[in-house]
């Protein structure tokens, strides 16, 4: 019998924060910190949150991605991911409110796989339509454009 997975989830993230800048989060069994650098008074032990989100638009990109290829059948090979993002700090800073504090953010996607260049552009466009933290970032009003490469 097969099991089936539920569509929707209730979730935890458990965060304990010893100081102003440090967050130690921890889920399932891994651990992260969150952290600012030393010159904003933080002590630099992991991204800051602004960089997690991005980091966490690579990581989403790449799971999503190839779960998109196997279920097409494309060879993507491997993905080196590199993001390239403006970030208005006004809102970070207390100085303003800011409704888009990411206005845009270029991800440079390159593949070692031996798919097409249709293949590449079949596997983008489904990537659009299912990468949660992509639809979050393009909900919030951040552009978001991808360049696929080839290694």
């Amino acid at each position: 019998m097969a099991i089936r997975q539920k569509t929707t989830i209730s979730a935890t993230i458990n965060g304990v924060c010893p100081s102003h800048s440090v967050s130690n989060c921890s889920v399932r069994d891994v651990e992260l910190t969150i952290d600012e650098p030393t010159e904003r008074g933080g002590t630099n032990l992991g991204l800051t949150p602004t960089e997690a989100v991005v980091a966490s638009l690579i990581g989403c990109t790449n799971v999503i991605a190839n779960k998109c290829a196997e279920k097409l059948g494309i060879d993507i090979g491997h993905l080196q991911i590199d993001a390239v993002y403006s970030f208005d700090r006004r809102g970070a800073m207390l100085a303003e409110e800011i409704d888009v504090p990411f206005p845009k953010i270029v991800l440079n996607i390159t593949t070692n796989g031996t798919a097409t260049d249709t293949e590449i552009q079949t596997v983008a466009t489904e990537l659009n339509k299912f990468c949660p933290v992509s639809k979050v970032f393009r909900q919030a009003g951040t552009e978001i454009e991808e360049n696929w490469l080839r290694a």
